[in-house]
């Protein structure tokens, strides 16, 4: 007798395969949402907070960045335990708390606080969206929803610093965690009625130090799992430097002023159609195939980049240096969702605490990295380019490790 597999519209009670990657694209965007739209705000944060130096900004998105870290660990295990409905809407509340709770806060140490424990909420979409996508998809078919689920996802870098632009028209930065909070709220209601339970009876573990410790080592001496999470790490580290730098690029050395949320967006367009042509590509290519060919092109393009902004005219004219931006990111686009399907493929019996584990290391690494590159700012981009560069290289040992030294091997399942 043959058993016919349950699709994926069966395991989602009905929620069809559109409805399932726009939600969890907006899960994942609420991570981005709480970074991009106070972009614009910062210099008016410092200023009504009394920061003095310039630079000081930027802790306010690593503090998000390290809550957003360090709490990853906790979400794992708890939801290949519990499921991955209550602790999602657990990190929703959070998030929307602490999103209000800004409203009031006193000073810019407080301002710090409530970012972190926003992070804390955030980390919930980032490690249990992803378990909830390794529960129903595998192989190249979950490459691809990935990849669709960036395209969405980098919508809102495209639109967020200039939804906060037109915020700081109708008041002043308080009302940009007021509305972040609303679409959490909206987020979550969507979550609470249309999407069920996804995790597998089989795949339940226990909550006990020992399965905890276990998973742990599970993914930790998984070699492939391991590599290509620390080379996603640096990887992010390069993005995360940009973000903490971007204000201080577009308007401290190019003067755009307002239009800082526009060339902001542009990028971010070269992100989010990069994400669509790996959706339409990786199925016939495999994951590793058009991952190594774009960290192969992220390499070649930031050496140039490092090259012309050394010995070109200072600084770089704009349209070269946006040009060399977008086309960075683009290489970008296909190496952040290959990678993470690649770390996760081996770990979908442990979906949530290798998620957990590899969201931890790559979000504290990654902004760690990306805290140094942005407060080497300097006045010039020479620090963040040169910063690109190494990350890159470093990146590139890390996934030859994984390969034992050879790229471009086929060996992604097409289901």
């Amino acid at each position: 007798m043959t058993i016919k597999p349950i699709s994926p519209t069966d395991r989602l009670g009905g929620m069809g395969r559109v409805e399932f990657i726009g939600l969890m694209a907006m899960l994942m965007a609420l991570n981005a949402l709480a970074i991009d739209i106070m972009l614009p705000g910062l210099q008016q944060i410092g200023a009504a907070l009394g920061v003095e130096n310039e630079n000081h900004r930027q802790y306010v998105v690593s503090a998000y960045l390290f809550g957003f870290g360090l709490a990853q660990l906790a979400y794992g295990p708890v939801s290949d335990r519990f499921g991955r409905r209550k602790p999602m809407l657990f990190g929703l509340a959070v998030y929307v708390i602490s999103s209000l709770a800004v409203v009031a806060v006193p000073s810019f140490a407080g301002l710090l606080a409530l970012r972190f424990i926003q992070g804390i909420g955030s980390a919930a979409m980032r490690v249990i969206t992803i378990s909830i996508v390794r529960d129903i998809y595998g192989g190249r078919a979950m490459a691809e929803v990935m990849s669709l689920i960036m395209m969405v996802f980098m919508v809102v870098p495209v639109i967020a610093p200039g939804t906060g632009q037109i915020i700081l028209l109708f008041g002043d930065w308080h009302l940009i965690f007021v509305f972040m909070a609303l679409v959490a709220l909206a987020v979550a209601g969507w979550m609470y009625i249309r999407l069920p339970e996804t995790l597998h009876q089989e795949d339940v573990r226990p909550f006990t130090v020992t399965s905890v410790l276990d998973g742990f080592r599970i993914v930790l001496t998984n070699r492939v799992a391991l590599c290509y999470t620390i080379a996603s790490m640096f990887i992010f580290g390069a993005l995360f430097g940009f973000i903490n730098s971007a204000q201080q690029v577009y308007v401290g050395i190019y003067g755009l002023g307002v239009w800082f949320s526009a060339a902001f967006a542009a990028v971010a367009v070269f992100m989010a159609f990069s994400s669509f042509v790996n959706a339409r590509l990786v199925g016939r290519f495999g994951m590793r195939g058009l991952s190594h060919a774009s960290l192969l092109g992220f390499i070649g393009i930031t050496c140039l980049w490092l090259l012309v902004q050394v010995f070109g005219p200072q600084p770089m004219p704009f349209p070269l240096f946006l040009a060399f931006f977008a086309l960075a990111m683009f290489q970008f686009g296909w190496i952040g969702s290959n990678f993470n399907s690649l770390a996760m493929e081996p770990l979908g019996h442990v979906a949530g605490t290798a998620s957990s584990v590899l969201g931890f290391m790559g979000t504290i690494g990654g902004g760690m990295i990306g805290a140094m590159i942005g407060q080497a700012f300097d006045g010039t981009a020479l620090p963040m380019v040169a910063g690109f560069f190494a990350v890159s290289i470093v990146g590139l040992v890390f996934v030859l490790i994984a390969e034992k030294g050879r790229l471009f091997r086929a060996q992604n399942p097409r289901v």
